[in-house]
């Protein structure tokens, strides 16, 4: 069969082969790995891990999953401050060699477009006249990523095992909770996991509960100088051979939500009874639905440890 594995048509066509032929009954150990990768310089400037030591574990990282199957397929998203975009698809890039320096095809291209994007997002955050922003626009890449999956799923029963990683830094944005919660609840309901690997001092509240409630996995590497040995050992196994094993689970998952009216992290708060806005502060009117909310309206209380909502 001399077809080349750089388009998807051509991928397609030799999962079809290898199920007509027998050689597979299913391909569960397939995946398609959609990659967030934080890009926000507020956060690289200040942490103790180099933005560019982090690519080369990244980098090593994805070529491991496309060297365990022929059938692998990676897409990476760039999360910037104010913008997002795809800056490598292994279904689309047809060079799988080593460019003129002698430097993989993979890590030329994803590098090149890498700078045009931060450069871009840069100039971005410069025309919007914004202040520094400290998040990073997760809830865009989550959609992004999203997006493309189902586009993977309309093309046809003949599919890879989907599954999101966020490589995250950045603290969370609480001005972006619905959409990030919208993104999760999709996931979940095409039984998408998310898996979460976060190197932040603090925890992420936000990919805390995309993990959970997706059934993927959140961890926190302990020494980042071993990331590569982290992501190869937690984050490349496929979704059916983690049955099989014993992998890391999250010790405690924050449940606490933010508030609609100053997109505030809190811990008690006031629930609208027609569309379940929460808020601070009591109002009289839903900011969101506009019906009036009684003063005895009932009240959210977030658990940091176990995730009860009592109302």
């Amino acid at each position: 069969m001399a077809l080349g594995l750089g388009s998807t048509g051509a991928r397609t066509y030799l999962y079809a082969e290898l199920v007509e032929i027998g050689e597979i009954a299913t391909r569960d150990d397939v995946s398609l790995l959609v990659v967030s990768l934080d890009t926000n310089p507020f956060f690289w400037s200040t942490f103790s891990l180099s933005f560019s030591d982090f690519i080369s574990h990244v980098l090593a990282f994805l070529n491991s999953i496309l060297l365990l199957s022929q059938l692998n397929q990676v897409v990476v998203i760039a999360t910037g401050c104010n913008s997002c975009a795809y800056i490598y698809d292994s279904s689309v890039d047809s060079s799988h060699g080593s460019d003129t320096s002698g430097m993989p095809a993979l890590y030329s291209n994803l590098l090149r477009k890498l700078e045009e994007f931060v450069a871009r997002d840069e100039q971005l955050g410069k025309a919007q006249m914004q202040g520094a922003t400290a998040s990073s626009l997760l809830s865009g890449s989550l959609s992004m990523a999203l997006c493309y999956i189902q586009r993977v799923f309309r093309s046809g029963p003949l599919h890879p095992q989907p599954r999101i990683l966020c490589l995250q830094g950045s603290p969370d944005g609480p001005e972006q909770y619905v959409a990030i919660m919208n993104s999760i609840f999709s996931a979940q309901r095409s039984t998408v996991p998310i898996d979460s690997c976060y190197i932040g001092s603090n925890n992420s509240a936000f990919l805390q509960q995309a993990s959970y409630i997706t059934g993927g996995i959140y961890y926190r590497p302990p020494q980042l100088d071993g990331l590569f040995q982290y992501l190869s050992m937690v984050f490349a196994t496929d979704l059916h051979s983690r049955a099989f094993l014993r992998l890391p689970k999250s010790v405690g998952v924050d449940f606490r939500a933010s508030c609609f009216c100053h997109k505030q992290t809190i811990d008690m708060g006031y629930v609208c009874s027609v569309c379940l806005s929460i808020f601070c502060e009591h109002h009289q009117k839903c900011s969101t639905c506009g019906k009036y909310i009684p003063k005895f309206c009932p009240a959210y209380r977030g658990d940091k440890h176990n995730g009860n909502a009592l109302g």
